[in-house]
């Protein structure tokens, strides 16, 4: 038998997995990963951090793999998007990795705006002009700190998402490259051409800086042995973004088919076949997956705040002691007319609104913390809803199937409200690691040790179907005030 290693390094934490074609774990791996906030609205880890815990999440998979390490034949690496690594020549970061959280941009936002450049920046990348996406952090940097800037002037300044900066240090600087999804995030990827667009690089100020060799997210990028954790290099044979890689973990295969990933944030995805269509309604184009032999596009709504949100609540405010307490307070109150609106680091689609801050409205000398913590996991389903009902508008297509992935779909509670609000099913699978799974198949595709992506949908197990329930009308209700609270914004 043989196996893939994949490798899935998100923002709280890097897990690593070990799949054999038909699609089964043999092993698990995970390390924490922590966030930095120097000051309000600035997200940012520690790059060499970020490293550090993929060989150490490597190292405690392989030591509970009962096979044999000769027979991993590839590594597959989905990634946490949009955050900004900056390099030198020796492979040392410049300065701290920026999170896709981070809002420091936002002023160069409304700049290019102001400037007019949010039509050609759409057409061209498919993107709003959001500090979500990596350009506005890399010109942010460019402007702001000098290291940023002396490098990029002396051609030293190596940029990537984390998929390029892990694949650089896990070949020794032998390999330089990011695959289409990851690029499609960073404001500075033509969708058409598949291509940098080099006239937005000028025209944002940042001709000089070093950019990664593009390819599909099923390709050869070099080779590692984890930095002596195996005792042979292995071809590195994916690299996809996560929410792409759980689109394709998922099953998204063929347009109409969507998913939500329930995580810190949220990412809700369809594919729509093989060509781009425009942004529209909040909504973002771009990438679901390519390899040698296709590539699917996707629109997605990017929710920023999902299960940090009653994270915030029991970690900085002490709201409840854990979640277990939560969960019980979801299903014995209603929310009181309570709504948290989770503006943190802003509301994003179809919203896309900046207030200065998250707010808890409607409360009364009769609210209890209950009915807050209700009102927290009430708030990442009303944006879901948001976002699928612009996507059906904007796609002209009603939604197929809906799967849900993330460490919120746990939450039996919330799946019922989900189903209750969106008035249709929803499904989970067996396997909680969706995005891991996707990299996973897209190894086992370029290994050929699979024939099509379709034989990984086909192994896929689903472990829940929720049905819309007795909550329909009031879930209904609720959503409706939750819309006239964010119109007030």
């Amino acid at each position: 038998m043989q196996y893939v290693l994949a490798i899935d390094q998100g923002t709280s934490g890097t897990k690593a997995l070990v799949f054999d074609a038909e699609g089964q774990v043999h092993a698990r791996g995970f390390v924490a990963v922590s966030c930095m906030h120097p000051q309000a609205g600035f997200v940012e880890q520690d790059a060499d951090a970020l490293y550090d815990s993929v060989l150490q999440a490597v190292a405690s998979c392989l030591a509970a793999f009962k096979g044999e390490q000769r027979d991993i034949v590839g590594v597959g690496i989905s990634n946490q998007r949009e955050t900004v690594v900056l390099w030198d020549e020796q492979g040392r970061p410049i300065v701290p990795a920026v999170s896709w959280q981070c809002q420091r941009s936002l002023p160069i936002c409304e700049r290019l705006k102001r400037d007019g450049l949010a039509p050609r920046i759409a057409a061209k990348t498919g993107l709003l002009i959001d500090p979500y996406f990596s350009g506005t952090k890399l010109i942010w940097l460019n402007e702001n700190d000098a290291r940023v800037r002396e490098h990029i002037q002396r051609g030293s300044a190596y940029f990537g998402t984390v998929d390029s900066w892990l694949l650089y240090r896990l070949t020794k600087g032998a390999a330089y490259c990011a695959d289409y999804t990851n690029a499609s995030r960073t404001m500075l990827f033509n969708l058409t051409s598949l291509e940098w667009d080099r006239e937005l690089v000028e025209e944002f100020g940042l001709r000089g800086l070093r950019l990664p060799e593009l390819k599909p997210s099923a390709s050869h990028f070099g080779e590692t042995d984890f930095n002596g954790l195996l005792a042979h290099a292995v071809p590195i044979v994916s690299m996809i973004g996560d929410s792409h890689a759980a689109a394709v973990g998922e099953g998204c295969l063929m347009p109409g088919v969507a998913k939500a990933t329930m995580g810190t944030g949220s990412s809700i995805m369809m594919n729509v076949g093989r060509e781009p269509q425009a942004p529209a309604h909040g909504l973002v184009s771009t990438l679901c997956f390519a390899t040698g032999s296709r590539v699917d596009y996707a629109m997605e709504g990017i929710i920023i705040s999902a299960g940090s949100t009653p994270a915030f609540l029991k970690e900085k405010l002490n709201l409840f002691g854990d979640f277990a307490e939560a969960e019980r307070a979801f299903t014995e109150y209603d929310n009181g007319g309570v709504f948290l609106i989770p503006a943190f680091s802003g509301i994003g689609c179809p919203h896309w609104k900046y207030p200065g801050g998250a707010q808890i409205v409607g409360l009364q000398f009769s609210t209890a913390w209950q009915h807050v913590a209700r009102a927290a996991y009430e708030s990442i389903v009303y944006q879901i809803k948001d976002v699928i009902t612009v996507m059906e508008q904007s796609a002209n297509v009603r939604l197929s199937e809906l799967h849900l992935d993330g460490g919120l779909v746990q939450r039996p509670f919330l799946l019922q409200y989900l189903a209750d609000t969106l008035n249709r099913p929803v499904s989970t699978l067996a396997l909680s690691e969706i995005s891991a799974a996707g990299a996973a198949a897209l190894a086992l595709l370029e290994t050929g040790l699979i024939p099509s992506l379709d034989a990984h949908r086909a192994n896929r197990v689903i472990a829940r179907r929720v049905e819309p329930g007795a909550g329909v009308e009031a879930a209904a209700r609720n959503h409706e005030q939750w819309l006239k609270w964010i119109g007030r914004l």
